[in-house]
């Protein structure tokens, strides 16, 4: 009897030895984590904060984001520089619609500057017509341009492919970190079931659609007019699938700077293939001039241009690859990319009405980010907590062990276990409050038990 009651008192006291010192510990911890006036960091991982900085045809017109294009090799400049800068990860998506840079910075202005360094365009031009979004901000303007739903052409989906490539572009020179890679897989993610669970990209609409469908309904009798393509791209070669498609037009001649390339094309379609070198004479007998050049500076001029019959001129590159000159020529009419873009049809009004849907994925998905971001900031710091908690435990144990006869060690084990399981959910739910500053937090938990940093 009297060997049970010092087993009793001997298990009380170590449990009520280490519940006062759980609760000093607690206290003192709460006391100077509320004392802080630090701000919550977005991502505690990494210094600065996530940014998205660019421009788009909302505000830009074609020239200016002429200006601000980047082609595959100026991503790679910037992305290197970035490197260089200490940059904790960076993409690029760069369309004839929008140029923007997605990266970890201490303000904005970092990116800002990467971006001009590497353009025709200026700090100033970029302000005035740019927009910038921080973290959370950022994140929601990622899944909207991902997910077609900030395309010039809603539903949209082309500018997924470009930020795949962006991805693996910035993946291969190690500037994508698990935040970015989580995000992009998500907003690849949310692509998808918009794509497949709404109607939002049903019927044909896109820049090359709009195109052809402009011609038609301007060119009368289309089918017996000679078309000219120059440039064969991606929209180029989409341009010319819709217009065989479209017009039943045999007529067709595509030239390209690289002849294999448009030989490739015309291969595939049984159409007709000049070389660069007898452009003008093509012209000279074109109705319709398709030019998808790609280039950072006019293709097509006035010089070019000795007609003898009307001309329409459909210029579907960004920056524009027709000089405005074209115009002072008799019978020419000119039409830019972003005046076809302005086409709206049945079509575009029923996307329009699949909008809440696709907003109602888009946030689910967001929801499952957040969820992982916000496990993975203290997931690492509360698994370490928990590992000293359990070396004090098996070293008090250990200690006990020698001090008293009979020691209930199983009995003192499970107590220890619930009270650190009590100790670390404590803590778990202390850092999900979103009025806690959880960089301060995880900081002074890391300080106090003297655990390595994650």
């Amino acid at each position: 009897m009297r060997k049970n009651r010092a087993q009793n008192s001997a298990i009380v006291k170590n449990h009520t030895s280490s519940v006062t010192l759980c609760n000093m510990v607690s206290i003192h911890l709460h006391s100077l984590i509320m004392s802080t006036n630090g701000k919550r960091h977005f991502y505690p991982s990494y210094s600065g904060d996530f940014y998205a900085i660019g421009l788009s045809y909302l505000k830009a017109d074609a020239e200016i984001r002429g200006h601000f294009s980047v082609d595959t090799p100026t991503q790679e400049r910037i992305l290197l520089k970035a490197q260089e800068k200490g940059i904790a990860g960076l993409t690029i998506i760069s369309t004839c619609n929008r140029t923007e840079l997605y990266g970890f910075a201490h303000k904005p202005e970092e990116l800002v500057e990467l971006l001009c360094e590497h353009t025709q365009g200026t700090i100033s031009e970029f302000n005035s017509v740019c927009y910038s979004y921080k973290n959370e901000e950022a994140v929601d303007h990622l899944f909207k341009v991902g997910t077609g739903l900030d395309s010039q052409i809603l539903g949209d989906f082309e500018i997924i492919s470009q930020l795949k490539v962006g991805f693996k572009r910035s993946k291969k020179l190690k500037l994508v970190n698990p935040f970015m890679e989580r995000l992009i897989n998500a907003v690849i993610q949310s692509s998808k079931r918009i794509k497949n669970e709404t109607n939002i990209s049903s019927g044909a609409t896109s820049v090359s659609f709009a195109s052809v469908q402009y011609i038609l309904a301007r060119v009368p009798y289309v089918s017996e007019k000679k078309i000219l393509l120059f440039g064969t791209g991606k929209i180029g070669r989409n341009t010319c699938e819709n217009l065989i498609k479209h017009t039943k037009n045999d007529h067709i001649t595509l030239i390209n700077r690289t002849k294999d390339k448009a030989e490739k094309i015309a291969g595939k379609f049984n159409l007709i293939v000049e070389d660069y070198a007898n452009i003008q004479a093509e012209i000279a007998q074109a109705d319709v001039l398709i030019v998808a050049t790609g280039a950072h500076k006019p293709t097509i001029s006035k010089e070019l241009l000795y007609i003898k019959k009307p001309l329409l001129i459909l210029d579907l590159s960004i920056p524009k690859n027709v000089d405005e000159n074209v115009k002072q020529v008799p019978g020419v009419t000119l039409v830019h990319l972003d005046q076809l873009s302005k086409m709206t049809d049945e079509t575009l009004n029923r996307r329009k009405e699949q909008v809440p849907k696709a907003r109602a994925i888009n946030s689910e998905i967001q929801a499952e980010f957040y969820e992982w971001l916000q496990a993975r900031q203290f997931a690492p710091t509360i698994k370490a907590l928990k590992s000293k908690l359990s070396d004090l435990k098996l070293a008090e144990i250990d200690n006990q062990r020698r001090k008293l006869v009979d020691f209930n060690e199983e009995q003192a084990e499970i107590i220890s276990e619930r009270i650190i399981q009590k100790i670390t959910t404590q803590f778990a739910k202390h850092l999900k409050d979103e009025a806690v500053p959880q960089a301060e937090s995880l900081a002074l938990i890391q300080q106090v038990f003297k655990l390595q940093k994650h």
